[in-house]
């Protein structure tokens, strides 16, 4: 989800890292909420969640975490200090709307970065907000790769399965937050640089239609 922004010039920059125990709680209130909305998606029967609970934890945990996790990460980079916070309507809206559609639907913005104590730069806000997207075409690439190695030169066995499904989902995150309304990390991609968030965004499609074409 898109960084939200808020100055201070009284803050003190010290370009501190770390993640606290309470930014940390809340994190896995969002992934618990994100697993939990991933959950139903192709889910018919307690055997079925046995099969799928590993591929869609590990799914969110890279994607969703990691996602996060960047945008702080750069935002602090660039001399901000920056937070995860959880978006409780966010949250809830996930998991109901979930519910309704069966899985059918998952809305991936349960918290986001907030950041402060810097003037960002139009351009930096757009590479703050490209970094999440961005780390999850690079999980999905990896898995991607892994998974056709172990296709052709193992077989189709539950591993495989398991790397192209944390592909999938990191997939699917990160062109969701790609899509350019607010408050997704798109809108301000897009307002810094139109022809990025093009590229980004087809090779975001393009990458899911060769996983699902030769997956």
């Amino acid at each position: 989800m898109e960084p939200e922004i808020y100055y201070n010039p009284e803050t003190e920059n010290k370009k501190d890292f770390a993640i606290k125990k309470q930014e940390l709680f809340q994190i896995l209130i969002a992934w618990v909420a994100i697993t939990f909305a991933f959950s139903w998606k192709g889910v018919s029967g307690f055997p079925s969640m046995l099969v799928m609970m590993p591929i869609i934890l590990l799914g969110t945990l890279t994607g969703f975490i990691f996602h996060e996790l960047a945008h702080k990460f750069v935002a602090i980079h660039y001399g901000a200090s920056a937070r995860f916070f959880v978006w409780p309507m966010g949250l809830i809206f996930a998991v109901v709307l979930s519910l309704i559609t069966s899985g059918g639907f998952v809305f991936a913005a349960p918290g986001a970065v907030y950041i402060w104590g810097k003037n960002i730069t139009k351009k930096e806000n757009g590479i703050i907000s490209i970094a999440g997207p961005l780390s999850n075409f690079i999980i999905a690439s990896i898995a991607i790769t892994l998974g056709f190695v172990w296709k052709f030169f193992i077989g189709q066995t539950y591993l495989m399965y398991l790397f192209f499904g944390v592909a999938s989902i990191n997939l699917f995150l990160g062109a969701f937050n790609l899509l350019p309304i607010p408050p997704l990390d798109g809108f301000k991609v897009f307002v810094w640089n139109k022809l990025l968030w093009i590229i980004s965004l087809v090779a975001f499609i393009g990458t899911y239609i060769l996983l699902v074409i030769y997956g």
